[in-house]
């Protein structure tokens, strides 16, 4: 089967669709410019199916690279019959290719080897088929080889036995059939290594565990071989209790064995000290490579939830990263994330400086109109919030609203060297407090400036493999950005370099080609930055925006291909450009019909009039946060049956943890996740929502949290309302209540 018939399947496409996605992308077209202005031309594939059609592509192209390999090393070797050369060609994943490989592949001299090169091959044959009424023995004094080393009967029947423990071990449909039997039935036994009891606490778990192959999850497959590296746990595959002989029986019938003791024993060795060692690596890897996939995909999906989160906007932001004895670094940035100001404070113990600090902030606030307050949800985040609090309603008419947000990866950003370059002079402190302040403005903008594994949205993200990890998140951070759009004349230079179409390097022309000459004015200015060609500008030109330019079309998501078809609407309604956009009565009059095209299809035309209903309209939602319990500041001020409000941090596999305010973030487990059955904590949660929980356990020791969302006997606990309505509700509304004119 072909390439592109095999992908078609797999995502349920025509063959023409993949044959016209593969063109593209061989043409140098990213997925985001595919996924939205080619629709036409690959029957609407979206993101998600061009991903993986890019995936599947790059592993079925080596697959056939290695597949020639093994064609013409068996060719060369005189030992290619039709037969072969059909499996190799029908063989669908490298498992199955090396398989049949196997026999033929160059190997070190083996103990079967010498037995062959000693004549014994033939006794092995005799053997095999057991049609010889005289014992092993007596056939094996036959083909005694003093010369060779074999000097008697038993040094003969060894020889043989190597021979026919390679030869069974080389089979590539038995291979395949155990493989298949041992990862369904198969168990995997954990265990503890003596004297590890104590280092080894975190994996008390598994230190007497055993459960099946195909149902090891992800996140435990992961602990186990962790738990393995670190030399506290061992493991080893076993066939299903009460089935131990299975697996010499399964030999034994593939082969057609006929019953004899002798091959009986070579069909137990050849399982024993052949088969199973390597079977159970290749279980093991592949539990490891499933559990990394699977634990990738979940990291990705956290990491989508988290770059497409609710922008508080372009406002005034004061950025505060708090600490005790170090002090509270403060930082204020301006709407487009500029650094204004930045101060140290000494509010909390031991320095107790709290009037100081707020006369502080007050003079920042009202000195730069201060809209938003940042805190950082590290150490000493609730002292800090109650002192934005009472900054807020120490100064009334600014209608100050404090957000509580995540500051994963601000440190990592502060050590970095682009923090560095951006900021020299300043301490890494207050490059975290300025990183502080900007996520809350535009998360996307901010994150992107981060290593996205260093972001803390995953399980097990140190112990999967890199480069795929790596290569998933970057596809997430580009697909992210692409779906929202940037702003061409604000954005920075790691933003722009998210963009379809344009690398690092180009992204850098771009912000100085801005700095030196100024302001973009339309996107064919674009041309004129060094190194930005004609493909580089259809690939980027619809996702970078221009508000306030010469041409109203570059501030939407309508691609500049695509200019004179709008100008063909507008003309067809009677109205100029400006007029047609935004009114959504007047587009409704349109007739599509008559502007179809080859080039400008239905899912084009369609696309066009929905960004033209509401141009350059930002897809994330409305931003919302959660509002924490005064009462509620550490692990000891928790208790059983409590109903608290927080975001969810982090969605796993097994459940969502939730941030409420303690410095812990909870577990809510799967299984406590809603009142009804949850297959997938996706489905019903996701990285950043507002959550209502119940406090089920605390584990102080441990410093763990179990937590519910379940309804308590039957009844959902009703959401409070807030003591103060800053703190809650989206940001429109805060504001609206603080007295926040909206720009």
């Amino acid at each position: 089967m072909h390439i592109e018939q095999l992908i078609a399947g797999e995502l349920g496409a025509r063959p023409q669709q993949v044959n016209a996605a593969i063109r593209l992308l061989d043409e140098g077209a990213s997925v985001p410019f595919i996924a939205r202005y080619r629709k036409e031309v690959t029957g609407a594939l979206d993101d998600g199916q061009l991903r993986t059609l890019e995936q599947r592509l790059g592993y079925l192209r080596e697959l056939e690279d290695r597949r020639q390999v093994v064609l013409e090393s068996i060719r060369e070797q005189g030992k290619l019959d039709a037969a072969l050369e059909r499996s190799i060609l029908d063989a669908d994943t490298k498992n199955r290719l090396e398989d049949l490989y196997l026999p033929f592949r160059p190997k070190r001299r083996t103990r079967a080897q010498k037995a062959r090169e000693a004549g014994l091959e033939p006794l092995a044959d005799q053997l095999q088929a057991a049609r010889d009424g005289r014992s092993p023995q007596q056939q094996a004094a036959e083909f005694l080889n003093p010369g060779a080393g074999v000097e008697n009967a038993e040094q003969a029947l060894e020889g043989a036995r190597q021979i026919l423990i390679e030869r069974f071990a080389e089979s590539a449909d038995l291979l395949e059939s155990l493989r298949i039997w041992l990862w369904q039935q198969g168990e995997l036994r954990v265990s503890l290594v003596k004297g590890k009891e104590s280092e080894g606490q975190k994996f008390r778990d598994y230190f007497d565990y055993g459960e099946r192959c195909a149902r090891i999850p992800s996140h435990r497959a992961l602990a186990i071989l962790r738990g393995q590296q670190e030399g506290v746990l061992r493991y080893r595959l076993s066939a299903p209790e009460g089935r131990e002989t299975e697996g010499p029986q399964r030999i034994a019938r593939h082969w057609r064995l006929p019953a004899d003791a002798w091959l009986d024993e070579t069909a137990r060795q050849c399982w024993s000290q052949k088969l199973l060692p390597g079977i159970e690596s290749d279980l093991v890897r592949r539990l490891r490579g499933d559990a990394e996939e699977e634990a990738i995909r979940v990291f990705a999906r956290n990491l989508r939830d988290l770059l497409l989160a609710a922008p508080a906007g372009p406002r005034a932001t004061l950025g505060l990263d708090p600490g005790l004895r170090t002090g509270v670094k403060v930082a204020v940035v301006d709407a487009t994330g500029k650094l204004l100001a930045h101060e140290t404070l000494y509010p909390h113990a031991p320095h107790k400086r709290w009037d100081q600090a707020l006369a502080t902030l007050s003079k920042l606030c009202r000195r730069y109109r201060v809209e938003l307050v940042a805190i950082g949800n590290g150490t000493a985040s609730r002292e800090t919030e109650q002192l934005a609090r009472e900054l807020a309603a120490r100064e009334p008419e600014l209608g100050l609203v404090p957000v509580v947000v995540s500051e994963a990866g601000a440190s990592v950003y502060s050590a970095s060297e682009l923090a560095a370059a951006e900021f020299p002079q300043l301490d890494v402190t207050i490059r975290g407090a300025v990183s502080i302040a900007r996520r809350l403005q535009d998360p996307l903008a901010e994150l992107v400036k981060i290593e996205p594994k260093s972001i803390g949205v995953g399980q097990y993200q140190h112990d999967v493999d890199q480069n795929a990890l790596a290569a998933m998140l970057g596809n997430v951070v580009e697909d992210c950005v692409n779906h929202v759009g940037v702003d061409l004349n604000t954005a920075s230079a790691e933003l722009l370099s998210q963009v379809a179409g344009l690398s690092r390097t180009v992204a850098s022309n771009i912000v100085d080609f801005r700095n030196s000459q100024g302001a973009f004015s339309n996107r064919r200015q674009l041309l004129k930055v060094p190194r930005l060609g004609p493909k580089a500008f259809e690939q980027c030109a619809g996702f970078l925006r221009i508000r306030d330019g010469e041409q109203p079309l570059d501030n939407s998501a309508v691609h500049p291909e695509a200019y004179a078809l709008v100008e063909r609407m507008a003309a067809q309604l009677g109205c100029t450009l400006a007029d047609l956009i935004g009114d959504r009565d007047r587009l409704a009059r349109l007739d599509l019909s008559a502007l179809r095209s080859e080039r400008f299809g239905d899912y084009t035309l369609t696309d066009i009039v929905r960004e033209l209903e509401k141009p350059g309209r930002d897809p994330r939602p409305e931003f919302r946060t959660a509002r924490f319990d005064d009462s509620v500041t550490t692990l000891a001020d928790l208790k059983p049956g409590q109903w608290l409000e927080g975001a969810v941090t982090n969605v796993t596999n097994f459940g969502a943890f939730v941030d409420i305010g303690v410095h812990q973030d909870g577990l809510v487990h799967i299984s406590e996740l809603a009142d009804r059955f949850v297959k997938d904590p996706h489905e019903h949660v996701s990285t950043g929502q507002v959550v209502r929980v119940r406090v089920l356990s605390v584990d102080s020791d441990r410093k763990r949290i179990a937590l519910s969302m379940k309804s308590e006997n039957g009844k959902p606990q009703p959401r409070k309302e807030p003591q103060a309505p800053a703190r809650e509700g989206t940001l429109a509304a805060q504001l609206r209540a603080a007295g926040v004119r909206k720009r």
